[in-house]
């Protein structure tokens, strides 16, 4: 659990972490080298935990040729590059590579919120504080509902692939649980990802995901086509 003006290495890409979902990264840049080195070190009791941002558009100046989808700068306020909420990610494991690099398995645990940026050290820390997570009202009959244009959704998205759904995915009751599935698998940019990160509650989240949703069912429809957003990349897993 983080507490109040923790203080977290940042991680940023250009994509967005839920809670709830595993993060698998590749890490070759120096700066993000350091941060695992530095989470390796911890005790082995010690949760190995760091901040995962998304950067905003316009802003991401990384080098040609890097994997792991950080930044390598930010200009001279890089919180002003950065979006303010993030999530709290833990790592499972750390593997390290031939010739120096990092294989990262993480899962996102908690919502933050970015209260400053350090950048005096080999990499960024975050002073961030916890963003609960409240149900809101009405969220058990929405996400039936989002349940339901979910299922919809994903069959839309298989024919436009010309594939089918391998067997019927089992959704988790649990109605913010769901909303972050769902935030995860929709293929939206990263701005539209990102309100629903820094949804006011589980309801707020599951309204826009149905608006969401349906929308995207109906374009796929007429056009036969996929939203052109980030079309290859695999399905989210939940832990």
């Amino acid at each position: 659990m983080l507490v109040v003006n923790a203080r977290l290495p940042l991680f940023p890409l250009s994509s967005v972490l839920f809670p709830g979902l595993v993060l698998p990264l590749n890490v070759f840049e120096e700066r993000y080298r350091a941060l695992f080195r530095a989470l390796l070190e911890l005790p082995e009791e010690e949760p190995r935990r760091f901040g995962v941002v998304a950067i905003r558009d316009g802003h991401e100046v990384a080098p040609a040729g890097e994997e792991d989808g950080a930044a390598a700068g930010f200009g001279p306020d890089p919180a002003a590059s950065l979006f303010t909420v993030g999530c709290t990610a833990e790592a499972a494991t750390i593997g390290e590579r031939e010739g120096g690099g990092f294989k990262v398995v993480a899962t996102g645990t908690t919502r933050f919120r970015l209260v400053s940026v350090d950048t005096s050290g080999p990499y960024l820390v975050g002073e961030v504080e916890e963003v609960p997570e409240e149900n809101g009202s009405g969220s058990g009959a929405l996400a039936a509902g989002v349940a339901r244009a979910f299922r919809t959704y994903q069959k839309r998205l298989a024919g436009a692939r010309e594939s089918s759904i391998a067997g019927v995915q089992e959704l988790p009751d649990d109605p913010t649980v769901l909303s972050y599935l769902v935030a995860a698998a929709a293929v939206v940019d990263t701005p539209a990802k990102q309100r629903l990160l820094e949804a006011a509650d589980t309801a707020s989240r599951l309204e826009q995901e149905l608006r969401i949703l349906r929308r995207e069912a109906a374009v796929i429809d007429k056009l036969g086509t996929l939203p052109a957003v980030d079309l290859t990349r695999q399905a989210p897993s939940l832990n």
